[in-house]
């Protein structure tokens, strides 16, 4: 926390992140192929999507969040039942009100029955923009998951240079996977500073930098990522003796700024999250040698990280976390999940039994993207801090 007297170094970065999160129109974007005439711009929903081939394309891969807390569904709701999570209504309403007009393509990853029905209400809805429907491997042998990973990324590579991308050149491939490897280690460096000193950076500022990166290149975001980096480390930042937790559950919709802010507020430091997901999901370097398509599918069946959409075989469900619980060096996780999400849903009671068995507090919470109100999640969060500060456990 910074004094309010002096001047924050790191005040313009996040500002200009801010902006370019809450601009549901994606002025970005429209500059972006501006500067770059017959490009394309190729949206994805949460969680993942290859975004090293998208760019190795030519085209600007664009990150689609919904339209969280700042927009009213009036049209969107019409198409999808009231008992799923919110996403799907207020992506169709951005479509359906040309916020989403600068995008030329959109990919729709298998990461659940909802996403996989709004590609399809998509296709009625937009015939004229070209939309994929990426089927995830859950078979993670390479020989099998990786082999038809990599036939998808082909068979989509092909269609969208037919709508317009540039040629499939495997040496700009590479040049893009050498980008996004260098933000993912910009990232982790992001990471590190967060969990040895979260009082630096906070968490709700890193989820604007980082989230502001869904929208541009992978360089662009690395640069954006140094200057609050270095800021960071020029900031005069006062200590807080508060729990350090780890957050999971939030990485497809994502919550509302105010949430995570609220959590701060109740004595929480955040020093590692799910909810930027999909510029974390593998985990290391992708290689930069070879068939840069193969490589892209191989990082994704032998590197992807645990998540809710991702099958386990015979690894221990929960152990990931536990893993991430000890690096961070954390006292709890906050389980943080949308209403009727039901991969996080589904896969909360695993991981808290996991939690159980290693001692480690742990509370639950659920919102929707246009949750206003955070009264109830603030005492329930400061309540669960002051437990664990005071008797180290939740009960």
């Amino acid at each position: 926390m910074t004094d309010p007297q002096t001047t924050d170094p790191a005040a313009d970065v996040i500002a200009r992140a801010q902006a370019l999160v809450e601009d549901l129109g994606m002025a970005h974007v429209h500059r972006w192929k501006e500067q770059h005439p017959g490009a394309l711009a190729v949206g994805h929903l949460p969680i993942y999507a290859p975004r090293p081939l998208i760019e190795g394309l030519g085209a600007l891969p664009v990150a689609i969040f919904g339209g969280g807390d700042q927009i009213d569904i009036i049209r969107g709701d019409s198409f999808f039942q009231s008992y799923i999570c919110h996403i799907p209504r207020s992506t169709l309403e951005l479509a359906l009100t040309n916020r989403l007009a600068a995008l030329d393509a959109v990919l729709f990853p298998s990461i659940c029955d909802v996403i996989r029905n709004l590609g399809g209400m998509w296709k009625m809805l937009f015939p004229d923009v070209y939309a994929a429907y990426i089927d995830l491997p859950q078979n993670f042998d390479p020989k099998l998951g990786g082999a038809f990973y990599a036939g998808e990324l082909k068979r989509i590579s092909g269609e969208l240079v037919a709508r317009g991308a540039g040629p499939i050149d495997e040496e700009r491939m590479r040049v893009a996977i050498t980008d996004e490897n260098l933000r993912r280690r910009t990232l982790d460096e992001l990471d590190a500073l967060r969990r040895a000193e979260p009082w630096r950076v906070r968490a709700s500022e890193a989820y604007l930098v980082v989230r502001a990166g869904t929208l541009m290149t992978a360089a662009e975001h690395t640069a954006m990522l140094r200057e609050l980096i270095d800021a960071a480390a020029q900031r005069e930042a006062r200590f807080y003796d508060n729990v350090r937790v780890v957050v999971r559950g939030s990485f497809c919709e994502q919550p509302p700024l105010g949430l995570i802010r609220t959590l701060e507020k109740s004595g929480c430091d955040i020093v590692d999250d799910d909810f930027q997901l999909g510029l974390r999901t593998i985990e290391g370097d992708i290689d930069e040698t070879g068939d840069p398509i193969e490589a892209i599918a191989s990082s994704y069946v032998m590197r992807g990280c645990a998540t809710a959409s991702r099958y386990v075989d015979n690894g221990e469900k929960g152990a990931a976390l536990i893993e991430r619980v000890r690096l961070a060096n954390a006292d709890g996780v906050v389980f943080a999940a949308a209403s009727f999400c039901d991969p996080a849903l589904l896969d909360q009671p695993m991981l808290e039994a996991a939690l159980d068995r290693a001692e480690i507090p742990h509370t639950s919470l659920k919102y929707s993207e246009n949750t206003g109100q955070f009264q109830v999640i603030r005492e329930q969060a400061g309540a669960f801090s002051d437990a664990v500060k005071l008797w180290g456990s939740a009960a």
